[in-house]
């Protein structure tokens, strides 16, 4: 089982044109589907004089949380061409959002469908693709007696930490990839006490 997945590392940028009509697409890396509400109110906001802000995403590391949105586009013309490029392109944790202004002709469906492709399709490639590595935070609480066992746990499988606090009882949080948690967790269990974030 692998638990690396691609996304992308920051805001990219396409357009295409066609009778008229502006197709400006924005592609972001994001988490959480609170971030991608976020992100489409505000360009709703900032080209509230577009027609429409249709946009779709995958989130996750088998990209299992997703959507596709029309925003009054012929149904399937305009969401699901953006969710299309975004899986063409193997990624995950990306949201597309590409924001119409109309210029008077109309497109008809294969039109709408190719300018939504095309739109997102050259914001993905101007994007920079990472590598994610999927994994959860834990945090963990042990005596500070069993500081050593547990600081030697973290070493051997060059966990990530943050939040650390050493008194007379420690905590601190680990980042765990997918593929050690088995590990992680039996090498830790009687050791120390740890809740998933």
């Amino acid at each position: 089982m692998s638990d690396i997945y691609k996304s992308i590392s920051s805001l990219s940028e396409g357009l295409y044109k066609e009778l008229g009509s502006r197709f400006i697409a924005k592609a972001y890396p994001v988490e959480g589907e609170e971030e991608v509400k976020a992100i489409v109110d505000s360009l709703r906001k900032e080209y509230h004089d577009a027609r429409h802000h249709c946009y779709a995403y995958r989130i996750g590391p088998a990209g299992s949380i997703w959507r596709a949105n029309d925003d009054g586009e012929p149904s399937g013309s305009a969401g699901r061409p953006i969710l299309g490029q975004i899986d063409s392109a193997g990624l995950s944790d990306v949201l597309v959002v590409v924001i119409r202004y109309f210029g008077g002709i109309k497109l008809g469906v294969p039109g709408l469908i190719r300018a939504y492709k095309t739109a997102t399709a050259d914001a993905l490639c101007q994007a920079s693709v990472i590598e994610k590595i999927a994994g959860s935070w834990y945090r963990i609480g042990f005596g500070y007696e069993r500081m050593p066992q547990v600081m030697k746990v973290i070493k051997d499988l060059d966990l990530p930490q943050r939040n650390r606090s050493f008194d007379n009882s420690c905590s601190l949080e680990v980042r765990v990839r997918d593929t050690l948690k088995e590990d992680f967790l039996e090498r830790t269990g009687t050791i120390c006490t740890f809740v998933e974030l």
